[in-house]
């Protein structure tokens, strides 16, 4: 346990919002994003939004990789409507994720089928958050955390589905959408902005009644949600409340994507075709 900057003898558990140094009760000032040391107190807070920093690169990068596969898709034989992505695809057909190609030990679908999709409108869609998302995020984040958050995500999401669809297949970026969701709803909430504060919280909700429809995974949006914000979490708090290397944050967020991995085999141990 660390003791506080001003006072040697106090073992705190509780940091300063700005300076990161550790504060006891008595050094304590609440401000509207957190709590401050004495000297933090007094200064004016500089107004920054979400994704100020620099620019969202690989946020870039993830958005040309899927529409670059979903034109291989079109060129492939697909007409580009609702599911014409995948009749006849091999696209599809050796990368949507289901239980018993994963009980037949192609695990690498865990990953490919989060890069496919079943049409021009479900590639639009789940891009323009991609987008959205991931222009705030990555600045804030940084484009190694983010890139793990968005990796573990892409997982989880994958483990959501098969838990949850016992038959036939799945893919889409969804789960690692809905992994970024749960990113910015953390990242909120450090900032000591509350669910319905803010336009994500809304977003969450609404998309999680819109994944109640037939043929939306509703296991692979939760699972891409938990696993986002469970990652978020341990890169953005858990070195504030113990004291552990730099880097075992992404190595324990990696652990998160690691056990997606092994309750997907899981679950999938006992499909058949």
């Amino acid at each position: 346990m660390e003791t506080c900057y001003r006072h040697s003898d106090r073992e705190t558990g509780v940091a300063c919002s700005n300076c990161g140094r550790p504060i006891c009760p008595d050094c304590m000032t609440s401000t509207s994003v957190g709590m401050r040391c004495p000297e933090c107190s007094k200064q004016k807070t500089k107004v920054k939004t979400i994704g100020s920093g620099s620019d969202p690169t690989l946020t870039y990068i993830l958005i040309g990789i899927n529409v670059a596969i979903g034109l291989g898709a079109l060129l492939g034989g697909g007409s580009g409507g609702s599911d014409a992505l995948l009749e006849g695809n091999p696209f599809a057909d050796e990368g949507a994720v289901s239980r018993v190609a994963i009980a037949d030990g192609e695990y690498w679908r865990l990953v490919t089928s989060g890069f496919l999709h079943s049409g021009v409108l479900h590639l639009a869609l789940n891009m323009v958050f991609l987008y959205f998302l991931g222009s705030q995020l990555e600045p804030e984040l940084g484009r190694l955390r983010f890139a793990m958050v968005y990796a573990v995500s892409l997982l989880g999401g994958g483990f959501g589905a098969l838990l949850l669809q016992p038959v036939g297949s799945t893919l889409g970026a969804s789960g690692a959408v809905f992994g970024l969701m749960g990113a910015a709803l953390v990242v909120m909430r450090v900032r000591g902005i509350g669910l319905m504060e803010s336009q994500i919280g809304l977003l969450i909700i609404l998309n999680l009644v819109l994944s109640l429809r037939p043929g939306i995974s509703l296991g692979g949006h939760l699972g891409g949600l938990v696993a986002g914000a469970l990652a978020t979490l341990i890169l953005l708090q858990l070195r504030e409340k113990v004291r552990i290397p730099a880097a075992a944050p992404v190595l324990l967020a990696g652990a998160v994507g690691l056990a997606a991995i092994v309750g997907a085999i899981a679950v999938s141990g006992s499909a058949t075709a």
